[in-house]
Parts: C-alpha cells; structure tokens; sequence
C-alpha cells in the first residue's frame, strides 16, 4: 500500500510453495484477508517471492497474464520482489544454502534476470520496482585464503555487472527503472556497511565503469551513474542490527559514498545482555535461547565483548557450545521474530532499531520500498504463533502506527 513515505508490503516468502501452481493458492488465500485488515480502500502492494521453478512457471505467458487479471481483481500491485532464496524455503533445511547458488553461478543470473522480466510485465505505470539479492556468497565457501576469496568477488562483480546493463538497456528503450538490491547479512560475503561500501567503491566500480561504457556507450560518468541507480542495498533492519550497527550510522556511510538505498526490509532479530558466568540468570537467558534453536534456517549469533570487539558464531548451536564464555556480554541472534513485540520472555528483540530507521525514513525518506520480512512463523515456539494472515495485518498496521 502507498503511504506518505513510501510503498509498504510484506514478503510472500513465509508462504510455502516452490512451484507456481501451489504459490499462487497460498497469495489467493492469504492476500485478500491481509488487504481487508490493512489497506481496504486501497491498492495493496506485494513483495513477491519465487523460487527458481515457480519463476519458470510464471514467466509463461499464460500463467504471467492470468496472474495480472487477478492483480486488477484484487486491486493489487506488484512492486518488489525477493530474489535471494533460489530453492526450497519452506519443509526442508535451507541454512547455508539459503546462499545457493551463489552469484558465481550462471543460474544465479539467469534466475534474476527472469525474475526482472517478471518485475517488469508486473509493475504499475510510472512506479520504480527492485529485486533483492544474496551479498555475494557466504564467507564459509571461499575463506580458504585471499586469492580465493577475491577469485569470488570478482566472479560475482562481473556477473552481477551483466544484470545491472539489462536493467540499463530496459530502461533505456523505455521501459521501468528497475533495480537489483544487495542484501548484506552476517557471515554474507559482504556483512555491513563498510564490507558493502568497500566492495562498491573497490571491484563494481572498477570494474563496472569499463564494462558498462562497452555496453552501452556512453561516458565513464555516466557509466558510474548506471551502476549507482540499477545496483542498491537492501537494508535489513535485523542483519543491521545484527552486526551493531545503528540506523544513523549505515544511512550516513551511504550517503558519504552517494549510494542508495532499494528497500527497507523491516525485520527483528533476538538479543539480551548476558549476566555473569555461572549465575542462574545467565542459564535462563542462554536456556531462553535455546527455545529458538531450531533445524531449518540459520541463526548466526554476534556476540559482544567486555572489550567492545565481536565474537561471530556461524549459528546457534555454536553459540550454546560457549555459554561460559566470561568475556562475551550480550549475544544477538538472527531470528525474524515478529515485529510487534518488544519482549519475548527473557528475551529482548530489535525493536528499537526499527523504531529509529523508521523514524528517520519519516524526517527524510531514503527509499521507496518497505518489505516487513517475518519469515519464521512457521519454525516459532508454539506460544507465539498465530494464523498467518492475522499476524502479518497486525505486523503491517503495527508499522503503520509508527509512520
């Protein structure tokens, strides 16, 4: 739906269903009863996630134009949609493989390319659209040494290069701008702002400059400012969070480096302070945790020291294995827990965050795109699931209020 600061939606990715046929049941079921709770007199906008094989699906003429004729029915648009999961999200075990394949890999740009063809058949007249994406690859993969790590990069650069000059050659004859979203994310081979700024200024650039004036033509500046408009950050709240870095502070970073921001993932993450070693309360926290401890998705945990640096734990089952840990004092965990709550337990989430970069988007709006990003009902402890579409509206309307 469109509010004063920008369009806000949710990602269909917490609905299960990897083929077309089964995707488009869950958004016929769940989409119409969202809309009533939240944007009844309006158009309601939707973040779309496809899997690979439902992406092939509906890019089929048939399937695309059926889909469309429902859009106007519902009075509904698409604006954003998720490209980082390529395979199975729901029902199996994504962990690092959520990274899969990485943007080493010809069918990692071949699906986004298909899913900007989508995007593109999809968008209303005269509104931008943007397609978030994996940082890269998952440090694990290529930290061997230095020369494969940047091997990685550069692989990754150059095919990320080919998207960015099909999204230039869209716009250009005439059709909308578009752009592809890097998502940062804990142990991504980009992770933070200053990973992701680095990466910009010392490979795309460098990199992209010469190959998008071969491409198109046209001057090194304005070459610059293709990759600036069609290649964007996604800001994840939680993966932000994540890492401690707070909302002034990576809005500032981007926009010392004139670097934009493709849309706003409005996400919590789980955190607490950790009391001394050895005392019950520290037992209750870590045990608190523990609840969360499930088999499907990663949950990297950050933790922070008494001497201000950072342990990183690949997930959370690493983390439980170094409770006594006397030097560690707080433990963030990542977690898409819901939105709306500031306590689960013994547990804090990341609210604040999302309190302070929404706040900032209403003194100076950085994006046009909101995507709330609470993937995990599913794999939730029994206490704090609801059914689905209550949980979103109130998810959606709970941002409204901070608007």
């Amino acid at each position: 739906m469109k509010t004063s600061v920008g369009h806000l939606t949710y990602c269909t990715n917490i609905h299960p269903g990897e083929n077309w046929q089964d995707h488009f049941a869950q958004l016929k079921t769940y989409i119409p009863a969202v809309k009533r709770q939240v944007s009844p007199d309006q158009p309601f906008g939707i973040g779309l996630r496809l899997a690979n094989t439902a992406s092939l699906e509906l890019a089929k003429e048939a399937n695309l134009e059926a889909f469309k004729a429902w859009l106007q029915a519902e009075n509904c648009y698409v604006f954003t949609m998720n490209g980082f999961p390529y395979g199975g999200f729901h029902h199996t075990v994504v962990k690092d493989q959520v990274h899969a394949p990485d943007w080493t890999s010809a069918d990692r740009v071949a699906y986004t390319i298909r899913l900007f063809r989508i995007l593109a058949a999809l968008l209303p007249p005269a509104l931008e659209g943007g397609i978030s994406t994996a940082p890269l690859s998952y440090k694990y993969w290529c930290n061997r040494c230095e020369e494969e790590r940047l091997a990685t990069v550069e692989s990754a650069t150059l095919n990320i290069l080919e998207v960015i000059a099909q999204l230039a050659r869209i716009h250009r004859s005439g059709g909308p701008l578009m752009h592809l979203d890097i998502e940062p994310e804990p142990d991504g081979l980009l992770e933070n702002s200053t990973e992701y700024i680095q990466w910009f200024t010392d490979h795309l650039l460098p990199l992209g400059i010469p190959f998008i004036q071969d491409k198109l033509q046209v001057t090194p500046e304005i070459a610059a400012d293709v990759i600036k408009t069609h290649l964007q950050l996604c800001y994840d709240v939680c993966h932000f969070a994540l890492v401690y870095e707070p909302p002034a502070k990576v809005l500032a970073h981007l926009q010392q480096h004139g670097l934009k921001v493709g849309k706003l993932q409005i996400s919590a993450a789980l955190k607490a302070d950790l009391p001394p070693v050895g005392t019950a309360a520290r037992t209750t926290i870590t045990d608190a945790f523990r609840q969360f401890n499930e088999p499907v998705y990663l949950h990297q945990v950050i933790g922070r020291k008494t001497n201000g640096q950072y342990i990183h734990y690949p997930d959370l089952p690493q983390a439980l294995t170094d409770v006594d840990n006397h030097d560690v004092v707080e433990w963030r965990s990542h977690f898409h827990v819901p939105l709306f709550l500031e306590r689960f337990d013994v547990l804090q989430s990341t609210q604040d965050d999302i309190r302070e970069v929404l706040a900032l988007q209403q003194q100076q709006p950085f994006t046009a795109h909101l995507e709330a990003e609470t993937y995990t009902w599913d794999v939730l402890p029994a206490n704090l699931k609801l059914e689905i579409s209550d949980s979103v509206s109130r998810e959606l309307n709970w941002i409204k209020q901070q608007l």
